[in-house]
């Protein structure tokens, strides 16, 4: 299986940190950037969807391993609390993990450890036959 590049392209542009990267956890952290704000000067909720999705697809892809492959087919994340700056940790770990489909949680939170959004994504697993 060829492994994932956890430094580059998309993740690099959002400034995304891999603390820890498991098949049974994956945590993730960045710095709010004013780039990245929504027009009202918070952290966009798109950034909270897309650290979400990365968290999952990352740790389902871990878990997967050899034998295929993930793709996100939902992902439900919810905005708690408005962010301005700062740093943000995700921490993503599964719910669920069968033969055919994943389900991960990940909750992300501020230095102050609040939960400011929280989101789960299903992955569908995709054999290498």
């Amino acid at each position: 299986m060829e492994k994932p590049d956890l430094t580059g392209g998309f993740v690099a542009l959002l400034g995304l940190k891999f603390e820890e990267a498991t098949a049974d956890r994956v945590v993730i952290s960045w710095p709010v950037l004013p780039e990245l704000h929504q027009p009202f000067g918070i952290q966009h909720g798109g950034v909270y969807c897309s650290v979400v999705e990365t968290a999952a697809s990352v740790g389902g892809s871990l878990w997967l391993g050899d034998r295929g492959t993930v793709v996100g087919v939902s992902n439900q994340t919810d905005f708690l609390r408005a962010v301005r700056d700062g740093e943000l940790t995700a921490v993503g770990t599964p719910v669920h993990r069968g033969r055919s489909q994943q389900l991960w949680q990940v909750e992300i939170t501020d230095a102050d450890e609040r939960l400011v959004a929280r989101g789960q994504v299903r992955l569908q697993n995709l054999s290498r036959d």
